[in-house]
């Protein structure tokens, strides 16, 4: 309600923001703003929407809420609008000129009304505060990921300007509530259930829920894949709980009350047929006696028939004479009648007018006075028609003669109106028939009158003119009456007549009549009689069928009773239990969709053993499959290509059954296959998001109701996507829509909408998570075992699998046969229901079968032995049934048949399965490691039809085996980089031999992680060889079974151990007894890891060679040629690169080869280069051209473009020639499509000396090697340079001892440098090795390289390989002779000398010594383990401290421990800048360089143990610093302030300790004799200081002035008190690669396993003019750290190298250099 009252709702997404949000908007009566997100919404769309809601807020002055998502930030842009209007309510450049004039038009008036000033300022600042006390902008958030503390750095208003609210799970009180309110309303009084049922389906459902959240957490840290819980989900859980009880419930209540209606039919049959029986006797006499009275009224009936019809002709004569008499007497009454018909319609029309009139009118004309003479006129008429005497009154007319009198008939008149109501009535009963004569000749006058007709008198009154019509009627009807009298007197004489006629007739009908009455008796009573003789017999009769259909219906049916009685009372039991099934149902398809089998199996079974806990009805054997598996349905789904083990049966009733859409992991495209196949009759879209119309697509299907795939989708989903996902279907019209967009589509019912992707292991946001059903489709084990069974079985005995085909065809013919008789189909099942068939269509066939019995006898009306059809049906259904079960009975000879041989073909099956799972981890270690099932299942079809034949189907499976996995070795080698060869074949034999328990998980595990507990339980028995390290190792895995007591034989057997420990091929040595006869390999390994790690490797290979042979560590050779023809016009070829790999020589090659040079095309990937690249393609496979696309990792974006260019790619359009080569670095943006289906090839030196030197000449020729004119001494060079250029590859496994920068060294220097050497030797009679050595050392190889140290170690080695003896005779390039160089004359002879050198090289040939290959194979042993670790499930530690929790503690443990600053000041003023000591100086620097790197540790843990209670903004920095302390590591911030160190965290806290204490006894005790070298920040000034101490004691120019090195091994730090006189003492360095013997007083080899040792003390003495000695010394570089490789500073010196120092040896100074001995300030430790 606040002015600037804005929120920021934090919580994943479905946890409530938004709903909440709304809700509270609604209460305050705020109108919510939300934007909608379509496709291609940007910054135009978003202001045009910013714009909408400030003008709602400030302009209408709305109270406005702003629902604003991190789904909904389509550019980070948003975001910092956001930030302005939460800050200071508006968004710069947000108005033009017409909106700020509807603002002001929209303000303005409000403004007036105030009384505040109007002006362009005002009106502007009005509407922002309006904006500001209006608009809430309420944020809903995520918290997870780095983005949103990134957005929270980058835009502060986000929480300084909004109020925070976190949005946890839900607590306990609230998921029962929840649950409460759902699920009260349900009924679960049906099936027994009652109040306790409902506290236990909520106790479930909490419980689902929460073990989810815990399984969750699990899941994330044994298989590193997410899955996340949210209240949307638990809401979900329990509307998909209602949902499906009520589908449920119907279901088997349904079913009950089938079964129940048949059962009792079939009861009640059985019991009426005793009755029915007895019914039958008694009926036969009743029958007899019946006929025989039947027959005797037979006899009566005939006899008064006749009778009758004597009567019946009499009265048919008289009845002939009574009509025409009656025709006569009607003609009479018609002519009569005709002319009366004349007269009535005046008489109608006067009665009608009389009708009319109303007392009053009356009234008025007896009030007259003196009357009009109409009226008066007609009042006479009147009068004479009533018989009313006239007064004789005076005759008054003019000329009328004196006295004379005239009729006055008004007085009569007005007596006759003086009773108006009865005048009228008088007129209209007048009695017209009897009017008399002289009435009439008296009315003649008037009626002759002019001004006697009803028009004149209408002129003088109304009333007197219906009285006038009603004079005239009366009379026309006399005049007419009269005329018609002769005509009725002859009417009366014919109906006198007529009326004797009629009685005689009358007579003569009812004596008629009672004859008939007596026969129509006699009738009823024979049909009565003869009916009940029917009845009876047909009663005998029906009684008669119905004893024998209900012999039919018990004989056919009567098996079943007892299997319909179990049934009903299991469905009862089912009925009562549906409620526990349901629960776990619904549980599995909310919930346990993206967990693999393993865990859904551990959550169902937790779920079940909760129910069990609170007593809640459930099956024993309840299940999702179980419950709501439809078999036919299911049948059809692995039809179609679903799997049949149970997780793909499980994923296929979820995407049934849930009420979401389904999202699918599916990286070997099964769910893709399956959905494809399922809908491909009812017509499916196949859509991706690349695609531009792909919304258009999805929209005609929601429109026309089709299903929808949208296929390899990525972890984020379009916006637009949303409304669909959330189902937001609403009524338009009376019809259901749905807004897409701006587009309002109607949306059809029957639209499916399906999505896959082919990653592994997505991380989709819990956003997304909710609004889709996750699934994870990854193939399994068991499923993929069937599946591979089936392919080898139909491959090796292809004749059962036809039986079986062919039978599968005869059974869906009986099916058709079967529907054609349709509701003749009436037969029992004899077998309990799932005890029948294993041949699913005879299964579904019955099961029609007794739904259609069941339908009938449930809808049966009255006695169902009535129903002849029903029974009929019976037995012909028993005809039908025994032919179905002779088809059961061939099908079960017929699958065990198949089954026998399937399964003595299993071990194939079960090998292949465990060999992709090996294959699909890969995908992990690197993102290029990617292979699809398809090209799996393809190669091991090929390896079927490739392997020998054998008779002996167990040798034909021993063949199968070894050819398909050295098959799938040397495909999968040919896309591995090295380091990952030996690495595959671990993971392939153990695999293998775990399947067979062969290998215990724990000693694998052991042997991968090593040690859990550190801690030293008993004293190290020999700790001048053995390590701690060692030792613990030993103590650990004497803990496991079969290796109890080693510890304490070790201590035993102490010499045996150590020889052990000393021994070169530890993996070969003997162990002590029992061990060495108890342990098997495998187990030795795990005693070579804790002793000798360095030799594991070998030990592995020994191991690798045992199991599966030689071949399996000794991948083939790289042959292009071999990989061109695995490919194909649509499957490209992909080189995976390493730094500094160039295939382009071996495909240009291959080009020359195939003559395809001429049609070689090549393209650059980069910007810009994807539509050059993509019209380049389209003319290639038009045209059959090769297409190379070189770097395909630095086009990112136009990756996916990639993919869709060659999924198009037609097989029937393009040109047989096309391939598509691809180059690429790993990188995860690469298609994964295109990398399962296509041929993948790893380029990079091949790991191994041999190997190395065996590819190079692969590509070489004879030829080649006799075309020179030296061909012998070419042959010579040409082996000592391949050999160099494998030692030099080769040399780079030693880290910093080989080189001190990695060079990517590459086939094509040996190239140039064989061109170069063949040359050379044709142009100069004598052999120029110094040119040769230059070419290669400085110019070829030495291009390359920019350490001038590792230019001398190359220079150096080039002396080696490059020199006249090379060409002589028995050469050796190392001191063992086991390098040499050859006399072959041929490539085949070379190649047998290389393959006879040792897989494992010593570092001899390197120039190395032989501790050099500890730490080199060292390495190589923990990352290969490392990587195959990263591949195995984590297993939880249990509890313990939280994250936080350690981080706080080591900052403050840190915080605690950090020495305070010097004090600069003091230091000066102790310590002035003097002239004649610069080693106050130096002192004060130092002080000054560690006062820096203190002050940012101080000052940054303390605002890190600040930002971790959240009392400040956790900063990036401060983020940083947290996450090194956590992982042990120097943070960023404090190595950018501090001196180089290679030292863990903890370890490094300990040398700046020593450190700052080293400078604190200088501060406080003067210049120490001898200083600590190591402590030094920046040793190059305390050396230049000693310089300049020197130089200005004796006044000599510093330039001239060098040092001498003396090694005083008779001194330390402890017994030298007094500096030298010159120069000075330095101690605390290391030596790598050699040792200080201080016997011989010179540097000599390392001790056995001695990787570095203490230097003694150095004096480092100026001396002017000095001369170096050529001999006799080592000129060794002297480095701060160990990794030897450094920048140039601004100073002018090396981040790393300090200086050359001479040390004292007896061997040459190229043996040092070889060895790579140097010198070190600091170890790693």
């Amino acid at each position: 309600r606040l002015p600037l009252g804005n929120a920021l709702l934090l919580g994943v997404g479905g946890s409530g923001r938004q709903s909440l949000t709304r809700l509270a908007s609604y209460m305050e009566d705020y109108e919510v703003f939300q934007i909608e997100i379509a496709k291609g919404y940007g910054k135009n769309e978003w202001r045009d929407d910013l714009k909408k809601v400030l003008m709602k807020a400030g302009g209408e002055g709305k109270d406005t809420t702003f629902l604003f998502t991190d789904t909904q930030i389509a550019q980070e842009s948003f975001l910092e609008d956001i930030n302005n209007i939460l800050n200071s309510g508006e968004v710069p450049n947000l108005w033009g000129n017409e909106d700020v004039e509807n603002i002001s038009n929209a303000v303005r008036p409000v403004m007036a009304a105030s009384g505040m000033v109007i002006n362009k300022m005002s009106i502007y600042n009005f509407f922002v505060q309006r904006v500001k006390d209006m608009l809430h902008v309420v944020l809903a958030m995520s918290p997870i990921g780095d983005a949103f503390r990134q957005r929270l750095r980058m835009f502060p208003s986000l929480v300084n300007c909004c109020t925070i609210d976190w949005f946890s799970e839900w607590p306990m009180e609230a998921l029962l509530s929840v649950a409460n309110t759902f699920l009260g309303e349900i009924d679960l009084s049906e099936g027994g259930s009652g109040t306790d049922t409902v506290d236990g389906i909520v106790k479930s459902c909490v419980n689902i829920h929460q073990s989810v959240e815990k399984a969750s957490v699990k899941f994330y840290d044994e298989l590193r894949r997410y899955n996340y819980v949210t209240p949307t989900s638990y809401l979900e859980l329990l509307s998909t709980f209602i949902r499906i009880l009520a589908e449920k419930r119907e279901e088997v209540s349904t079913m009950r009350s089938r079964l129940q209606i048949g059962l009792d039919k079939l009861n009640t049959t059985a019991s009426e047929v005793t009755v029915m029986e007895k019914e039958l006797v008694d009926l036969q006499p009743v029958l007899e006696k019946t006929a025989v009275e039947v027959e005797e009224m037979m006899v009566v009936i005939a006899s008064d028939t006749e009778e009758a019809d004597k009567t019946k002709a009499i009265v048919s004569v008289q009845e002939e004479e009574a009509n025409v008499k009656a025709k006569e007497a009607k003609a009479i009454a018609d002519d009569a009648q005709a002319d009366l018909d004349k007269a009535l319609p005046a008489l109608d029309a006067a009665l009608s007018s009389l009708k009319n009139l109303t007392r009053n009118d009356i009234v008025e004309v007896k009030a007259l006075k003196n009357p009009p003479a109409g009226v008066k006129l007609v009042m006479e008429g009147c009068a004479i028609m009533f018989g009313q005497k006239p007064k004789m009154v005076k005759d008054e007319s003019p000329g009328a003669k004196p006295g004379a009198k005239v009729a006055d008939y008004w007085e009569g008149a007005t007596k006759m109106l003086a009773d108006p109501t009865g005048f009228l009535d008088s007129l209209m009963t007048y009695d017209k028939e009897n009017i008399p004569a002289d009435v009439i000749k008296k009315i003649d006058p008037y009626i002759q009158r002019d001004d006697f007709t009803p028009e004149a008198i209408a002129k003088v009154s109304k009333a007197c003119t219906s009285i006038c019509m009603w004079v005239r009627a009366m009379h026309t009807y006399y005049i007419v009456s009269v005329s018609v009298a002769p005509k009725r007197a002859r009417l009366a004489e014919a109906q006198s007549s007529l009326d004797v006629t009629m009685a005689a007739l009358a007579e003569a009908k009812g004596t008629l009549k009672s004859v008939e009455d007596k026969l129509a008796n006699l009738e009823k009573a024979f049909k009565e009689a003869n009916q009940k003789k029917q009845d009876l017999a047909a009663q005998v009769t029906r009684c008669s069928a119905q004893l024998e259909r209900a012999g039919k219906l018990i004989g056919g049916l009567g098996g079943e009773k007892t299997r319909w009685e179990n049934t009903i009372a299991q469905l009862t039991v089912d009925l009562k239990n549906v409620v526990g099934d349901v629960v776990l149902s619904a549980g599995v398809i909310a919930y346990s969709g993206p967990f693999t089998p393993i865990f859904r199996q551990e959550l169902s079974s937790s779920w079940m053993a909760n129910m069990r806990g609170i007593s809640l009805p459930h099956s024993q054997n309840a299940s999702l499959i179980h419950t709501l598996a439809d078999p036919v349905k299911v049948r059809a789904w692995n039809i179609s290509g679903l799997p049949s083990d149970n997780l793909s049966t499980e994923n296929g009733i979820i995407v049934s059954k849930a009420r979401r859409w389904p999202l699918m992991i599916d990286p070997q495209g099964q769910a893709n296959k399956w959905i494809k196949n399922m809908e491909k009759d009812s017509g499916l879209d196949v859509v991706k998001l690349s695609e531009k119309d792909f919304l258009r697509t999805l929209s005609n299907g929601v429109r026309f109701g089709r299903a929808v795939l949208l296929e390899n989708i990525g972890e984020h989903l379009d916006p637009a996507l949303e409304p669909l996902l959330l189902k937001q279907v609403y009524k338009q019209g009376g019809s259901d829509v749905i807004k897409m967009g701006d587009d309002i589509i109607p949306y059809h019912p029957d639209f499916r909408f399906y999505m896959t992707t082919k990653l592994r292991n997505p991380h989709y946001a819990p956003e997304v998570s909710v609004k889709v059903s996750l699934l994870n489709f990854f193939v399994t084990l068991d499923g993929l075992e069937d599946q591979l069974l089936g392919i080898v079985v139909g491959q090796e005995r292809a004749d059962l699998a036809m039986l079986k085909n062919e039978l599968v065809l005869s059974n869906a013919k009986m099916k058709k046969e079967l529907k054609e008789i349709e509701d003749k189909i009436l037969f029992m099942l004899s077998n309990a229901q799932g005890n029948i068939l294993d041949d699913e269509e005879l299964k579904e066939e019955l099961k029609e079968i007794e739904d259609k019995i069941l339908f009938m006898l449930s809808n049966a009306q009255g006695n169902i032995l009535d129903d002849e059809e029903l029974i009929n049906t019976l037995a012909q259904s028993k005809v039908t049934s025994n032919e179905i079960t002779a088809k059961v009975a061939e099908a079960e000879e017929t699958e065990k048949n198949i089954d026998e041989t399937r399964e003595s073909y299993r071990p194939v099956a079960t090998r292949s399965s465990i060999l992709f799972f090996c294959i699909s981890d890969l995908a992990a270690v690197d993102p290029m490691y990617q292979y699809s099932l398809a090209w799996f299942i393809a190669l091991f079809l090929r390896a079927i039809n490739e392997a020998d034949k054998c008779d002996e189907v167990e040798n034909r499976v021993n063949v199968l085996n070894e050819y398909f996995t050295y098959s799938l070795y040397v495909n999968i080698c040919r896309s591995l980089f090295e380091a990952h060869k030996l690495m595959f074949s671990l993971m392939l034999v153990v695999a293998i031999l775990k399947h067979i328990n062969m290998i215990d998980p724990h000693e694998w595990r052991f042997l991968l992680a090593g040690p859990t507990n550190t801690s030293l339980d008993k004293p190290n028995p020999a700790p001048d060889w053995c390590t701690d390290k060692i030792w613990i190792e030993i103590l650990n895995v004497a803990k496991l079974p079969s290796f109890l007591g080693l510890e304490e034989a070790f201590t035993d057997g102490i010499s045996h151990f150590k020889s052990y420990f000393e021994s070169s091929d530890p993996h070969l040595h003997s162990l002590v007894e029992p061990y060495q006869t108890s342990l098997n390999t495998f187990q030795k390994m795990l005693v070579l890891r804790c002793i000798r790690p360095d030799k594991v490797t070998l030990g592995i290979q020994q191991f690798v060679s045992e199991q599966l042979g030689q071949r399996f560590i000794e991948p083939p050779p790289f042959d292009l040629g071999e990989c061109y023809k695995e490919a194909g016009p649509t499957t490209p070829l992909i080189f995976v690169l390493t730094m500094g790999a160039d295939p382009m020589a071996d495909l240009l090659k291959l080009c020359n080869e195939m003559n395809m040079i001429k049609k070689f095309e090549q393209v650059s990937l980069g910007q810009g280069q994807g539509p050059k690249a993509e019209k380049l393609m389209t003319n290639a496979m038009d045209r059959g051209m090769w297409l190379c696309l070189q770097n395909c990792h630095l086009a990112r974006s136009w990756m996916p473009r990639l993919d869709v260019l060659v999924e198009g790619i037609a097989p029937d359009k393009v040109h047989k020639d096309f391939r598509l080569w691809l180059t690429s670095m790993p990188s995860g943006d690469f298609p994964v499509a295109i990398l399962q289906n296509g041929v993948k090839m790893t380029l990079e030196p091949p790991k191994g000396l041999k190997s190395n030197v065996l590819r190079s000449y692969t590509r070489i020729s004879d030829k080649y090697l006799s075309e020179n004119n030296k061909p012998r001494e070419f042959r010579k060079l040409l082996f000592a340079i391949c050999l160099f250029h494998a030692v030099i590859q080769d040399r780079r496994k030693f880290g910093p001892l080989g080189w001190n920068i990695k060079y990517d060294f590459t086939d094509g220097d040996l190239s140039v440098c064989q061109t170069q050497i063949k040359m050379l030797l044709d142009d100069y009679d004598e052999i120029p090795y110094r040119v040769i050595r230059v070419l290669c050392g400085e110019v070829n190889y030495g291009g390359r390289v920019t350490d001038d140290k590792d230019r001398r170690l190359m220079n150096n080695l080039l002396e080696i390989f490059i020199c006249d003896g090379v060409v002589g005779e028995s050469y050796f390039f190392s001191p063992s002779g086991i390098y040499f160089s050859p006399d072959s004359e041929t490539v085949e002879e070379f190649l047998t000398v290389i393959k006879s050198l040792p897989l494992s090289p010593k570092p001899e040939i390197f120039g190395l010594h032989e501790n050099a290959d500890i730490t080199c194979d060292q390495n190589e042993t923990y990352n290969m383990f490392e990587v195959v670790l990263s591949l195995q499930p984590r297993v939880s530690a249990g509890g313990g401290i939280s994250r936080e929790e350690v981080i706080e503690n080591a900052c403050r443990s840190m915080k605690e421990r950090c020495p305070p600053l010097f004090d600069i000041d003091v230091v000066a003023s102790k310590y002035p800048t003097e002239y004649s000591q610069s080693m106050n100086t130096v002192l004060t620097q130092e002080c000054i360089r560690y006062n820096n790197l203190l002050g940012v540790m101080q000052k940054s843990l303390q605002e890190s143990l600040k930002a971790l209670k959240g009392l400040v903004v956790m900063s990036h920095d401060l983020e940083s610093v947290c996450d090194a302390t956590f992982n042990n590591q120097v943070p960023e911030m404090w190595a950018a302030k501090a001196y180089p160190s290679m030292k863990p965290l903890s370890a490094w806290l300990e040398d700046l300790l020593e450190r700052v204490k080293f400078i604190n006894h200088w501060i406080d005790g003067g210049p120490p004799p001898v200083f600590w070298f190591s402590g030094f920040f920046f040793p190059q000034a305390f050396l230049t200081g000693t310089m300049q101490n020197f130089a200005r004691k004796n006044g000599l120019p510093i330039d001239t002035i060098g040092w001498n090195f003396h090694v005083e091994d008779n001194k330390t730090f402890e017994n030298t008190t007094e500096p030298p006189p010159d120069g000075c003492y330095i101690t605390g360095l290391f030596i790598e690669g050699a040792r200080w013997d201080n016997a011989s007083h010179a540097v000599g080899e390392s001790r056995p396993k001695e990787l570095y040792s203490e230097f003694p003390m150095l004096w480092l003495e100026p001396l002017q003019h000095r001369k170096a000695p050529e001999t006799g010394i080592y000129n060794c570089p002297c480095y701060k750290i160990l990794s030897r490789a450094g920048t140039l500073s601004t100073t002018g010196h090396s981040t790393n190298f300090v200086m050359y120092m001479e040390l004292p040896t007896t061997e040459t100074e190229s043996h040092w250099i070889n060895r790579g001995v140097a010198l070190f300030t600091q170890l790693m430790f």
